[in-house]
Protein backbone atom coordinates (compact mmCIF):
# COMPACT_ATOMS: atom_id res chain seq x y z
CA UNK A 1 0.00 0.00 0.00
CA UNK A 2 2.91 2.14 0.96
CA UNK A 3 4.72 1.40 -2.17
CA UNK A 4 1.06 2.42 -4.31
CA UNK A 5 1.14 5.49 -2.28
CA UNK A 6 4.16 6.60 -3.07
CA UNK A 7 3.71 5.74 -6.81
CA UNK A 8 0.92 8.28 -6.52
CA UNK A 9 3.07 10.63 -5.21
CA UNK A 10 5.79 10.53 -7.56
CA UNK A 11 3.55 10.56 -11.04
CA UNK A 12 3.81 14.35 -10.62
CA UNK A 13 7.62 14.39 -11.24
CA UNK A 14 7.53 11.46 -13.74
CA UNK A 15 4.50 13.56 -15.41
CA UNK A 16 7.03 16.34 -15.71
CA UNK A 17 10.36 15.44 -16.17
CA UNK A 18 10.43 12.50 -18.31
CA UNK A 19 9.01 14.74 -21.68
CA UNK A 20 11.21 17.44 -20.88
CA UNK A 21 14.14 16.20 -23.60
CA UNK A 22 11.41 16.02 -26.01
CA UNK A 23 10.40 19.51 -26.23
CA UNK A 24 12.40 20.43 -29.19
CA UNK A 25 11.19 17.73 -31.08
CA UNK A 26 7.08 18.60 -29.85
CA UNK A 27 8.09 21.67 -31.64
CA UNK A 28 8.79 20.35 -34.73
CA UNK A 29 6.50 17.59 -34.86
CA UNK A 30 3.27 19.69 -34.29
CA UNK A 31 4.29 22.43 -36.34
CA UNK A 32 3.85 24.68 -33.53
CA UNK A 33 6.40 27.40 -31.74
CA UNK A 34 8.56 26.73 -27.92
CA UNK A 35 6.15 29.17 -25.79
CA UNK A 36 2.75 27.05 -26.94
CA UNK A 37 4.79 23.69 -25.95
CA UNK A 38 6.48 25.24 -22.72
CA UNK A 39 2.14 25.73 -22.28
CA UNK A 40 1.77 22.01 -21.71
CA UNK A 41 4.54 22.47 -18.37
CA UNK A 42 2.68 25.97 -17.62
CA UNK A 43 -1.36 23.95 -17.68
CA UNK A 44 0.27 20.82 -16.14
CA UNK A 45 1.56 22.71 -12.87
CA UNK A 46 -1.38 24.62 -12.74
CA UNK A 47 -3.79 21.46 -12.69
CA UNK A 48 -1.67 20.25 -10.35
CA UNK A 49 -2.81 22.87 -7.59
CA UNK A 50 -6.09 23.15 -8.68
CA UNK A 51 -6.74 19.62 -8.09
CA UNK A 52 -5.26 19.31 -4.66
CA UNK A 53 -7.38 22.46 -3.74
CA UNK A 54 -10.54 20.84 -4.86
CA UNK A 55 -10.01 16.88 -4.74
CA UNK A 56 -8.86 17.26 -0.71
CA UNK A 57 -11.29 18.84 0.95
CA UNK A 58 -13.97 17.02 -1.07
CA UNK A 59 -12.10 13.85 0.70
CA UNK A 60 -13.17 14.81 3.78
CA UNK A 61 -17.17 14.10 3.25
CA UNK A 62 -16.84 11.18 -0.02
CA UNK A 63 -13.51 9.27 1.49
CA UNK A 64 -10.55 8.49 -0.37
CA UNK A 65 -10.60 5.45 -2.24
CA UNK A 66 -13.59 6.40 -4.52
CA UNK A 67 -11.72 9.74 -5.73
CA UNK A 68 -8.23 7.56 -6.09
CA UNK A 69 -10.06 5.42 -8.07
CA UNK A 70 -11.14 8.27 -10.09
CA UNK A 71 -8.10 10.30 -10.18
CA UNK A 72 -5.65 7.36 -11.65
CA UNK A 73 -8.55 6.51 -14.62
CA UNK A 74 -8.20 9.82 -15.37
CA UNK A 75 -4.20 10.34 -15.31
CA UNK A 76 -4.42 7.29 -17.59
CA UNK A 77 -6.82 8.74 -19.91
CA UNK A 78 -4.93 11.96 -20.05
CA UNK A 79 -1.91 10.18 -20.74
CA UNK A 80 -2.61 8.56 -23.70
CA UNK A 81 -4.50 11.61 -24.96
CA UNK A 82 -1.13 13.09 -24.92
CA UNK A 83 0.30 10.70 -26.91
CA UNK A 84 -2.62 10.78 -29.40
CA UNK A 85 -2.29 14.25 -29.49
CA UNK A 86 -2.59 15.61 -32.87
CA UNK A 87 -2.44 19.17 -32.26
CA UNK A 88 -0.94 21.54 -29.37
CA UNK A 89 -3.90 23.01 -28.05
CA UNK A 90 -4.97 18.99 -27.49
CA UNK A 91 -2.06 18.79 -25.94
CA UNK A 92 -2.02 21.21 -23.56
CA UNK A 93 -6.22 20.52 -22.77
CA UNK A 94 -5.14 16.86 -22.47
CA UNK A 95 -1.86 18.36 -20.05
CA UNK A 96 -4.36 20.29 -17.78
CA UNK A 97 -6.35 16.95 -17.01
CA UNK A 98 -3.05 14.99 -15.98
CA UNK A 99 -2.42 18.11 -14.05
CA UNK A 100 -5.69 18.15 -12.09
CA UNK A 101 -5.78 14.31 -11.60
CA UNK A 102 -2.18 13.82 -10.48
CA UNK A 103 -2.48 16.97 -8.18
CA UNK A 104 -6.05 14.52 -6.44
CA UNK A 105 -3.05 11.82 -6.43
CA UNK A 106 -1.17 13.07 -4.03
CA UNK A 107 -3.00 14.87 -2.10
CA UNK A 108 -5.05 11.63 -1.31
CA UNK A 109 -2.00 10.01 -0.92
CA UNK A 110 -0.80 12.08 1.97
CA UNK A 111 -4.25 12.25 3.33
CA UNK A 112 -4.82 8.02 3.23
CA UNK A 113 -1.68 7.86 5.61
CA UNK A 114 -2.69 10.36 7.76
CA UNK A 115 -5.63 8.82 8.39
CA UNK A 116 -3.96 5.59 9.33
CA UNK A 117 -1.34 6.64 11.21
CA UNK A 118 -0.36 9.72 13.52
CA UNK A 119 3.09 11.30 15.75
CA UNK A 120 6.14 9.20 15.06
CA UNK A 121 4.90 6.22 13.00
CA UNK A 122 3.06 8.71 10.24
CA UNK A 123 6.58 10.64 10.51
CA UNK A 124 8.17 7.40 9.49
CA UNK A 125 5.73 6.39 7.05
CA UNK A 126 5.59 9.86 5.15
CA UNK A 127 9.74 9.56 5.05
CA UNK A 128 9.43 6.56 3.69
CA UNK A 129 7.41 7.82 1.34
CA UNK A 130 10.10 10.35 -0.03
CA UNK A 131 12.39 7.86 -0.24
CA UNK A 132 10.55 5.78 -3.03
CA UNK A 133 9.25 9.25 -4.12
CA UNK A 134 12.70 10.81 -4.06
CA UNK A 135 13.98 8.56 -6.88
CA UNK A 136 11.55 9.98 -9.41
CA UNK A 137 12.87 13.40 -9.93
CA UNK A 138 16.41 11.60 -10.49
CA UNK A 139 15.22 8.23 -12.84
CA UNK A 140 12.57 10.92 -14.80
CA UNK A 141 14.93 12.89 -17.08
CA UNK A 142 17.36 10.25 -17.49
CA UNK A 143 14.73 7.67 -18.27
CA UNK A 144 13.09 10.27 -21.08
CA UNK A 145 16.16 11.25 -22.38
CA UNK A 146 17.12 6.94 -23.02
CA UNK A 147 13.41 6.33 -24.61
CA UNK A 148 13.14 9.60 -26.59
CA UNK A 149 15.49 8.14 -29.39
CA UNK A 150 13.87 4.76 -29.53
CA UNK A 151 10.48 5.57 -29.24
CA UNK A 152 10.05 9.44 -29.51
CA UNK A 153 8.25 12.11 -27.41
CA UNK A 154 4.66 10.60 -28.26
CA UNK A 155 6.10 6.75 -26.67
CA UNK A 156 7.45 9.27 -23.49
CA UNK A 157 3.53 9.56 -22.99
CA UNK A 158 2.86 5.88 -23.61
CA UNK A 159 5.22 4.83 -20.94
CA UNK A 160 3.65 7.07 -18.56
CA UNK A 161 0.09 5.80 -19.63
CA UNK A 162 1.20 2.30 -18.56
CA UNK A 163 2.39 4.10 -14.93
CA UNK A 164 -1.36 5.19 -14.80
CA UNK A 165 -2.56 1.38 -15.15
CA UNK A 166 -0.22 0.15 -12.43
CA UNK A 167 -1.20 2.96 -10.37
CA UNK A 168 -5.14 2.57 -10.99
CA UNK A 169 -4.45 -1.39 -10.59
CA UNK A 170 -2.34 -0.61 -7.27
CA UNK A 171 -5.15 1.48 -6.22
CA UNK A 172 -7.57 -1.31 -6.98
CA UNK A 173 -5.90 -3.96 -4.94
CA UNK A 174 -4.05 -2.72 -2.56
CA UNK A 175 -5.16 0.72 -1.03
CA UNK A 176 -8.91 0.22 1.02
CA UNK A 177 -10.88 2.98 2.13
CA UNK A 178 -8.82 4.91 4.85
CA UNK A 179 -11.72 7.21 6.18
CA UNK A 180 -14.56 5.60 7.51
CA UNK A 181 -17.68 7.06 6.82
CA UNK A 182 -18.54 8.31 10.69
CA UNK A 183 -15.35 10.73 10.31
CA UNK A 184 -16.31 12.18 7.38
CA UNK A 185 -18.16 15.81 7.10
CA UNK A 186 -20.85 16.51 4.94
CA UNK A 187 -20.67 17.70 1.19
CA UNK A 188 -21.75 20.98 0.65
CA UNK A 189 -20.14 24.44 0.53
CA UNK A 190 -20.65 25.32 4.01
CA UNK A 191 -18.86 21.82 5.26
CA UNK A 192 -16.16 22.91 2.75
CA UNK A 193 -16.05 26.48 4.85
CA UNK A 194 -16.03 24.82 8.18
CA UNK A 195 -13.02 22.13 7.02
CA UNK A 196 -10.96 25.27 5.69
CA UNK A 197 -11.38 27.28 8.80
CA UNK A 198 -10.89 24.81 10.44
CA UNK A 199 -7.41 24.09 8.87
CA UNK A 200 -6.39 27.78 8.13
CA UNK A 201 -7.28 28.94 12.04
CA UNK A 202 -5.27 25.65 13.89
CA UNK A 203 -1.68 27.92 14.49
CA UNK A 204 0.55 24.87 14.79
CA UNK A 205 -0.52 23.22 11.55
CA UNK A 206 0.09 26.56 10.09
CA UNK A 207 3.77 26.68 11.93
CA UNK A 208 4.67 22.94 10.24
CA UNK A 209 3.06 23.91 6.94
CA UNK A 210 4.95 26.79 6.57
CA UNK A 211 8.19 25.10 7.51
CA UNK A 212 7.25 22.29 4.71
CA UNK A 213 5.95 24.77 2.02
CA UNK A 214 9.45 27.07 2.94
CA UNK A 215 11.57 23.41 3.07
CA UNK A 216 10.19 22.68 -0.59
CA UNK A 217 11.19 25.76 -1.61
CA UNK A 218 14.89 25.68 -0.67
CA UNK A 219 14.87 22.22 -2.88
CA UNK A 220 12.83 23.91 -5.68
CA UNK A 221 15.32 26.74 -5.67
CA UNK A 222 18.54 24.36 -5.86
CA UNK A 223 16.42 22.45 -8.94
CA UNK A 224 16.03 25.37 -10.93
CA UNK A 225 19.06 27.06 -10.60
CA UNK A 226 21.73 24.51 -10.25
CA UNK A 227 22.53 23.14 -13.91
CA UNK A 228 22.90 26.95 -15.03
CA UNK A 229 25.21 27.25 -11.58
CA UNK A 230 27.11 23.90 -11.67
CA UNK A 231 27.46 24.07 -15.80
CA UNK A 232 28.29 28.07 -16.51
CA UNK A 233 29.33 29.81 -13.29
CA UNK A 234 31.55 25.95 -11.87
CA UNK A 235 32.37 24.91 -15.68
CA UNK A 236 31.32 21.51 -14.97
CA UNK A 237 30.15 19.71 -18.16
CA UNK A 238 26.55 18.20 -18.91
CA UNK A 239 27.87 14.65 -17.41
CA UNK A 240 29.40 16.37 -14.53
CA UNK A 241 26.07 17.89 -13.60
CA UNK A 242 24.06 14.48 -13.78
CA UNK A 243 26.42 13.12 -11.76
CA UNK A 244 26.27 16.38 -8.81
CA UNK A 245 22.21 16.45 -9.38
CA UNK A 246 22.60 12.32 -8.51
CA UNK A 247 24.78 12.13 -5.76
CA UNK A 248 22.70 15.47 -4.11
CA UNK A 249 19.55 13.24 -4.48
CA UNK A 250 21.23 10.30 -2.72
CA UNK A 251 22.09 12.48 0.34
CA UNK A 252 18.78 13.50 0.89
CA UNK A 253 16.93 9.74 0.08
CA UNK A 254 19.92 9.33 2.66
CA UNK A 255 19.19 11.67 5.10
CA UNK A 256 15.54 10.28 4.97
CA UNK A 257 16.51 6.74 5.66
CA UNK A 258 18.67 8.02 8.82
CA UNK A 259 15.37 10.02 9.67
CA UNK A 260 13.37 6.92 9.57
CA UNK A 261 15.46 5.08 11.60
CA UNK A 262 15.84 8.01 14.39
CA UNK A 263 12.26 8.59 14.63
CA UNK A 264 11.19 6.87 17.41
CA UNK A 265 14.59 7.38 19.66
CA UNK A 266 13.93 11.31 18.81
CA UNK A 267 10.89 12.71 18.45
CA UNK A 268 9.79 14.46 15.07
CA UNK A 269 9.74 18.27 16.15
CA UNK A 270 13.55 17.25 17.48
CA UNK A 271 14.65 15.98 13.85
CA UNK A 272 12.60 18.73 12.11
CA UNK A 273 14.14 21.45 13.90
CA UNK A 274 17.95 19.51 13.49
CA UNK A 275 16.96 19.30 9.64
CA UNK A 276 15.83 23.08 9.40
CA UNK A 277 18.93 24.27 11.40
CA UNK A 278 20.93 21.90 9.02
CA UNK A 279 19.38 23.51 6.17
CA UNK A 280 19.70 27.42 7.64
CA UNK A 281 23.44 27.23 8.09
CA UNK A 282 24.56 25.74 5.14
CA UNK A 283 22.78 27.98 3.56
CA UNK A 284 24.41 31.02 5.22
CA UNK A 285 27.99 29.06 3.82
CA UNK A 286 26.60 29.06 0.78
CA UNK A 287 25.90 32.55 0.81
CA UNK A 288 29.10 33.64 2.22
CA UNK A 289 31.14 31.46 -0.65
CA UNK A 290 28.69 32.71 -3.63
CA UNK A 291 28.88 36.52 -2.53
CA UNK A 292 32.50 36.91 -1.28
CA UNK A 293 34.64 34.65 -3.00
CA UNK A 294 35.12 36.21 -6.75
CA UNK A 295 35.86 33.14 -8.21
CA UNK A 296 34.38 30.42 -5.94
CA UNK A 297 35.94 27.06 -6.50
CA UNK A 298 33.38 24.30 -7.13
CA UNK A 299 33.72 22.65 -3.49
CA UNK A 300 32.87 25.99 -1.80
CA UNK A 301 29.80 25.66 -3.89
CA UNK A 302 29.01 22.24 -3.83
CA UNK A 303 29.99 20.94 -0.18
CA UNK A 304 27.16 23.84 1.29
CA UNK A 305 25.04 22.60 -1.53
CA UNK A 306 24.96 18.77 -0.46
CA UNK A 307 24.49 19.70 3.03
CA UNK A 308 21.48 22.05 1.89
CA UNK A 309 19.58 19.31 0.04
CA UNK A 310 20.65 16.52 2.60
CA UNK A 311 18.83 18.51 4.99
CA UNK A 312 15.83 17.95 3.08
CA UNK A 313 15.32 14.89 4.18
CA UNK A 314 14.64 15.81 7.69
CA UNK A 315 12.41 18.20 6.96
CA UNK A 316 10.06 17.49 4.37
CA UNK A 317 8.33 13.99 6.27
CA UNK A 318 8.09 15.26 9.51
CA UNK A 319 6.85 18.50 9.05
CA UNK A 320 4.14 16.93 6.55
CA UNK A 321 3.40 14.46 10.13
CA UNK A 322 3.71 17.03 12.66
CA UNK A 323 1.11 19.69 10.00
CA UNK A 324 -1.82 16.64 9.29
CA UNK A 325 -1.28 15.75 12.55
CA UNK A 326 -2.97 18.90 14.05
CA UNK A 327 -5.88 18.45 11.76
CA UNK A 328 -6.93 15.31 11.97
CA UNK A 329 -10.44 16.09 11.57
CA UNK A 330 -10.32 17.44 7.98
CA UNK A 331 -6.70 15.62 6.82
CA UNK A 332 -7.81 16.10 2.95
CA UNK A 333 -8.02 19.84 3.18
CA UNK A 334 -4.79 19.74 5.58
CA UNK A 335 -3.18 17.85 2.76
CA UNK A 336 -4.45 20.28 -0.09
CA UNK A 337 -3.13 23.18 1.42
CA UNK A 338 0.11 21.97 2.06
CA UNK A 339 0.35 20.99 -1.89
CA UNK A 340 -1.15 23.65 -3.33
CA UNK A 341 1.53 26.70 -0.96
CA UNK A 342 4.77 24.01 -1.83
CA UNK A 343 4.10 23.64 -5.66
CA UNK A 344 2.33 27.92 -5.85
CA UNK A 345 5.38 29.04 -4.27
CA UNK A 346 7.76 27.13 -6.20
CA UNK A 347 5.87 28.37 -9.40
CA UNK A 348 7.20 31.95 -7.93
CA UNK A 349 10.50 31.08 -6.62
CA UNK A 350 11.38 29.31 -9.98
CA UNK A 351 11.94 32.74 -12.60
CA UNK A 352 13.04 34.48 -9.26
CA UNK A 353 16.54 32.62 -8.76
CA UNK A 354 17.40 33.63 -13.00
CA UNK A 355 17.15 36.64 -12.15
CA UNK A 356 20.53 37.78 -12.39
CA UNK A 357 21.08 35.81 -15.18
CA UNK A 358 22.38 32.39 -16.04
CA UNK A 359 26.08 33.06 -14.83
CA UNK A 360 25.25 33.89 -11.36
CA UNK A 361 25.18 31.45 -8.22
CA UNK A 362 23.88 34.68 -5.99
CA UNK A 363 20.21 34.27 -6.40
CA UNK A 364 20.18 30.32 -5.71
CA UNK A 365 22.11 31.23 -2.80
CA UNK A 366 20.06 34.40 -1.32
CA UNK A 367 16.93 31.60 -1.91
CA UNK A 368 18.26 29.39 0.21
CA UNK A 369 19.26 30.27 3.46
CA UNK A 370 16.25 32.59 2.72
CA UNK A 371 13.61 30.41 3.05
CA UNK A 372 15.37 28.33 5.55
CA UNK A 373 15.27 31.58 7.96
CA UNK A 374 11.39 31.79 7.14
CA UNK A 375 11.08 27.63 8.31
CA UNK A 376 12.97 28.22 11.47
CA UNK A 377 10.73 31.20 12.43
CA UNK A 378 7.83 29.36 11.23
CA UNK A 379 8.57 26.50 13.00
CA UNK A 380 10.04 28.21 16.24
CA UNK A 381 7.15 30.96 16.29
CA UNK A 382 4.33 29.40 15.45
CA UNK A 383 4.26 26.44 17.03
CA UNK A 384 6.02 27.09 20.27
CA UNK A 385 2.83 26.70 22.44
CA UNK A 386 2.26 23.09 22.04
CA UNK A 387 5.74 22.09 21.91
CA UNK A 388 8.48 22.08 24.12
CA UNK A 389 11.04 19.51 23.17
Amino acid sequence: MLCVLALLSAIAPLATDMYLPGLPLMTESLNTSAPSVQLTLTTFMAGLGIGQLVVGPLSDGLGRRRLLIGATVVTTLAAMACALAPTVETLITARLFQGLSGGAAIVLARACIADRARGDSAARLFSIMMIIGGVAPVVAPLLGGALLGPVGWRGIFWVLTAAGVAMFAGVLILVPETLPPENRHGGGLTALVRNLHYVVGNRVYLGYAFTFMFGFVALFSYISASPFVVQNVLGLSPGQFSMVFAVNAAGMVSSAIVNTRLVGTFHARQLLRFGVTLLLAAGVVLLLAATTIDTPSWWAILIPLFVSVSSIGFVMGNATALAQGEVTKASGTGSALLGAGQFGLAAVVSPLVGIAGPDSAVPMAVAIPSAGAVAMLSLLVLTRRTHTS
